[in-house]
Parts: C-alpha cells; sequence; structure tokens
C-alpha cells in the first residue's frame, strides 16, 4: 500500500498512456463502416459499388474480388483517385484479413468518398461465402 501511495504519480502515468495505446482500437472498431460478404455483394449489383483491393500486388495477384482495382494501402491517398473518379459512388475496400482495410476506409473518407466501407474479414470471409475470386 504505502507504494501506491509513494508511487501514485507513475502509476496514473502508466495507466493514462495504456489508455492512450487501446483508444485507437476502440475508436477504430466503432468509426469503420464495415460489411459482410452479402452486404457487399448487394452494394455491388444494386448501387454499381466499386471494390478496392489495398493488397500488395503479389497478395492481389494471388487471389482477389472480381472486378476489383489494385491499389496499395501504401499508396492510396495518391492512387485512389486516379482508380476510382466517382466519389459518390459506394468503395468497399478489402485486404487479406479486414485490417489494412479498415485503416483503408480513414485515408478514402479524408479524400472525399463518403460511403466507403471496408469488407469484415477481407478476402478470407469473402472466400468462406464462396463468392468468385480471380487470379491475376
Amino acid at each position: 500500500m504505502k507504494f501506491l501511495i509513494d508511487n501514485w504519480m507513475l502509476i496514473g502515468i502508466a495507466l493514462a498512456s495504456g489508455g492512450m495505446l487501446i483508444w485507437p482500437l476502440i475508436a477504430g472498431g466503432m468509426s469503420a463502416a464495415t460489411l459482410n460478404a452479402a452486404g457487399a455483394v448487394q452494394l455491388i449489383n444494386r448501387e454499381k459499388a466499386v471494390v478496392v483491393d489495398v493488397c500488395e500486388p503479389a497478395e492481389f495477384a494471388a487471389g482477389h474480388v472480381t472486378g476489383a482495382k489494385n491499389v496499395p494501402l501504401g499508396e492510396l491517398e495518391t492512387k485512389l483517385s486516379g482508380a476510382v473518379k466517382n466519389k459518390t459512388l459506394p468503395l468497399i475496400l478489402v485486404c487479406a484479413s479486414g485490417a489494412r482495410s479498415g485503416r483503408a476506409v480513414a485515408i478514402a473518407k479524408k479524400l472525399g468518398y463518403e460511403q466507403a466501407q471496408s469488407l469484415g474479414g477481407g478476402l478470407k470471409a469473402w472466400k468462406e461465402a464462396n463468392l468468385p475470386v480471380e487470379r491475376a
């Protein structure tokens, strides 16, 4: 107990820094719009959504959602506007597991793509739903 009283400031700093490390995970989980595979198919068919795969070119060549455009996450800010010119269309961002595409949604929204969404579970969830995959 004496240790807690003597080091209350250090304990407070440790708790605050831990909270700051966890906050992006909590905030990102609540704000990132995610779709399941069925919802993505509906957007593609009904609203002509554009699918953008944010994987690296080698991953994209190994397999991707049929008709997807490849814009690696590291190049998204500079190349997305060239790949998808119409910012009013729904945008579905895909990666292998859904982690990178969640970050890509924030970038796309910053660029003006208000209907950007991430495919929850990524290409893995797409394959599990037995939806078409093509290889380059």
